[in-house]
């Protein structure tokens, strides 16, 4: 066999993504609040953005006003519809490739000039007893935690030090619900010493307050409540012992288990359902965040449904250019210029990259309003069958793009705040060769009738296909049972014994 070098020419197609390029494939799928942290990251960095603090009124000037500062004033700042040269043409035709362009009909005067930033004024020190403003956070209160709830209660708690040392150790395994996830024969290796030294503290920091934290399953944390309230006799230890029975609201089995009559159980139901099953919880709660819609939906006065962006949530830069003209000019060495022309291109990257995304996430949203528009107008029932495909076939544009700009978005429409990915669902056929329906539509349908049900007329899953079935719904009795389950719906037998225990608490 001989060896010899060859030269071969061959013809490939190859996809290069640049840089720029993936940051504006990654801002399609960032939410408002992710996109503000990414712009205030790049208005530290580059020196040419600034942030655009204009109000959307027009400005009124006073009748003295000097016309040529005015004048200045409005060349300092770059307007994305003027061009930067060669570079910028050539970074706006690669983004036109990404986000092909579009003019979409409701879109605002204020998107011309990207999104907007909200500037925050900074407080007056007249109050203040220096010259230096007054530390606000020092007089923000803060929740305790359960962590540092327990922490303080066993250093009290606990007088020996390796008590105490293993007392913390175990505050560490305490998740927030307050169960205790960790073994004691685990701790004792890990700790070097015997099994019965960690029970003897778990049972010492298991008297510390909320009463059922440190407890290791939820039989150990009711019965530890149980007994801070003196009421853990024998036939309640015994009760806790078939909680599985309660669970599945077989009293019968109950009653038989515990040898007592109905009211005599019916009492000790309503002691065990009086019980906090996760006690930690009332400690460290985070506060829960209100969701901002990036799409804002109204009704027009014709019928009509009106989609405009929220620009209070859109970050919104500009670009100094006399700033960079002045810098430019004195720059000696050509470091300098490759970071100001870098930094330029970047600025104006930035800047198309924003108006393309709010424009694409506009024309995605309008379109699905236009898809949906009987969920609108009817309600749940009449949302269609939707999916990217179809999307992006009616703009023009691609499924992945399409799947980047739902992600993380919210609409705000008249029946509430909706995640853009809601609006897509599958199909399921309908038995009278109709027009399909939609998924979520058909979940609505089968939890309206779960809630119209009573003790005596609970509907299994085949009358639920069957009911399906009148109204020309073709479902499978499988189907049925998923989407039940995966709306946490219990079986016809479990419902059936929930309703009848409801109505004997109710006698009783």
């Amino acid at each position: 066999m001989s060896f010899s070098a060859k030269l071969e020419m061959r013809q490939g197609q190859q996809l290069v993504m640049t840089p720029q390029l993936q940051q504006a494939i990654r801002l399609l799928q960032l939410s408002n609040i992710e996109l503000t942290a990414f712009v205030e990251a790049e208005l530290e960095r580059n020196p040419l953005l600034e942030r655009d603090e204009r109000d959307d009124a027009p400005d009124e000037r006073a009748p003295n006003s000097d016309e040529a500062t005015n004048a200045a004033d409005a060349e300092n700042w770059l307007d994305l519809s003027k061009g930067t040269g060669d570079a910028t043409q050539a970074l706006d035709t690669e983004v036109d490739n990404v986000y092909p362009d579009a003019s979409p009909t409701d879109i605002s005067n204020d998107m011309n000039a990207g999104p907007t930033l909200t500037s925050t004024a900074t407080p007056s020190s007249g109050g203040s007893f220096n010259d230096s403003d007054p530390n606000l956070e020092a007089y923000v209160s803060c929740e305790t935690s359960l962590k540092d709830h327990l922490t303080s209660q066993v250093q009290m708690l606990l007088s020996v030090p390796a008590d105490r040392m293993i007392g913390q150790y175990l505050v560490d395994f305490v998740d927030d619900a307050g169960y205790l996830r960790a073994d004691s024969t685990d701790l004792a290796l890990k700790l070097g010493t015997d099994e019965a030294h960690i029970e003897r503290v778990i049972k010492a920091v298991q008297t510390c307050d909320p009463a059922g934290v440190f407890a290791r399953d939820l039989v150990e944390c009711l019965s530890l409540q149980l007994a801070e309230q003196n009421r853990l006799d024998p036939l309640m230890q015994d009760f806790l012992q078939h909680l599985d029975h309660l669970a599945n609201h077989d009293l019968a089995a109950l009653k038989r288990k515990l040898a007592v009559d109905a009211e005599d159980l019916s009492d000790m139901i309503t002691e065990v359902r009086a019980l906090d099953p996760k006690p930690g919880l009332r400690f460290g709660s985070a506060p829960m965040q209100a969701i901002v819609p990036d799409v804002l939906v109204r009704s027009a006065k014709d019928g009509s449904w009106l989609v405009e962006l929220n620009n209070d949530t859109l970050p919104r830069v500009l670009i100094d250019r006399i700033y960079y003209a002045k810098v430019s000019t004195s720059a000696r060495n050509e470091g300098d210029k490759d970071y100001l022309i870098d930094c330029l291109q970047t600025a104006n990257w930035l800047v198309k990259s924003l108006d393309q995304r709010a424009r694409t996430i506009l024309r995605v949203a309008e379109e699905i309003i236009r898809q949906q528009d009987g969920f609108l107008t009817h309600g749940v029932q009449h949302l269609r069958p939707l999916n990217l495909r179809t999307v992006a076939d009616a703009i023009s544009m691609h499924e992945s793009t399409i799947s980047r700009v739902t992600s993380n978005k919210y609409m705000a429409t008249p029946r509430g705040i909706f995640e853009l990915k809601y609006f897509f669902t599958s199909a399921i056929a309908s038995a009278d060769d109709g027009d399909a329906y939609s998924s979520e539509a058909v979940r609505h349908r089968i939890k309206s009738l779960i809630d119209d049900e009573t003790a005596k007329t609970v509907l299994s899953d085949d009358k639920i296909v069957e009911k399906l079935k009148s109204d020309g719904i073709d479902i499978a009795r499988r189907t049925v049972a998923k989407y039940r389950e995966a709306m946490h719906i219990p079986s016809s037998i479990q419902r059936r014994r929930q309703k009848k225990l409801a109505e004997q608490m109710e006698r009783n």
